[in-house]
């Protein structure tokens, strides 16, 4: 994506929310937050938004989107889709206890769990470096990084290093992501690069916390991850198929609404 066509879409998504961080942007773009950064400096000169402390708001007079309105097209749906997304990362957060051991898988909802971690006296592993751009500078929280190759696209590490790492870990918890939950319970990912680190790390934690929204269901995704029935947890939000849900609490698993 080209520069002016990054920051249209920028521009589109305050109209829909009205503001929105670096790292909110950097998550939804699949950039990094220093590409942001420099948007978001180049908008603020030419009167297209207001540089705040951390992110951007609309030039006073600006209008945001009103609830049921077409939305823009193009834009990222920052406005519902990093709503459910910040939802689920605050339940996701509230069933960590103090000192446990965490897995954040990649995607764009972990970093948002790890985001409410902050100031946590927990440790989080991850192959994913948009958490470690949440905790960088968090002395409390203890962050372990696994190596492997980087995959810039997606910002996460990939391949035998991050397998061999994780088959050393031992965790509490692992925060799953995925593309799509079948009907048949099936927990599915399109990316055949990362699905294997995926199984790894289910293997390697004592409880499955699988982080979906109502669009993951059905979702799309031909590789199977596990299934509903190997899921502890399942944070979701209100649209998500029940009979597909019922899946995991056949199982004894818990679903969380958020």
């Amino acid at each position: 994506m080209i520069g002016k066509q990054r920051q249209d879409r920028i521009v589109k998504a305050l109209r829909s929310g009205g503001g929105a961080s670096v790292s909110e942007l950097a998550l939804a773009l699949e950039v990094s937050e220093s590409t942001i950064r420099r948007d978001l400096d180049m908008l603020d000169r030419n009167g297209e938004l207001t540089r705040t402390y951390g992110g951007a708001v609309l030039r006073p007079g600006e209008t945001v989107r009103e609830p049921g309105e077409d939305p823009l097209e193009g834009t990222f749906a920052i406005d519902t889709d990093l709503v459910f997304k910040k939802a689920i990362a605050r339940e996701a957060a509230a069933l960590v206890e103090d000192e446990s051991v965490i897995i954040l898988d990649i995607g764009t909802t972990t970093p948002l769990v790890a985001r409410e971690l902050r100031g946590r006296p927990v440790t989080i592993i991850t192959s994913n470096l948009a958490v470690l751009d949440e905790l960088r500078d968090d002395t409390t929280v203890r962050l372990v990084m696994l190596g492997g190759v980087l995959r810039r696209n997606y910002r996460s590490f990939v391949g035998s290093l991050t397998e061999l790492a994780l088959a050393q870990v031992s965790a509490d918890i692992v925060f799953l992501s995925c593309t799509g939950v079948r009907a048949s319970g099936h927990v599915v990912d399109n990316m055949a690069v990362e699905a294997p680190i995926k199984h790894s790390m289910i293997k390697s934690a004592d409880k499955v916390v699988l982080l979906a929204s109502e669009a993951k269901f059905p979702g799309n995704g031909a590789l199977r991850l596990c299934s509903l029935a190997d899921v502890d947890v399942v944070i979701t939000t209100a649209g998500a198929n029940e009979q597909t849900l019922n899946k995991c609490r056949e199982a004894g698993g818990k679903v969380i609404i958020a």
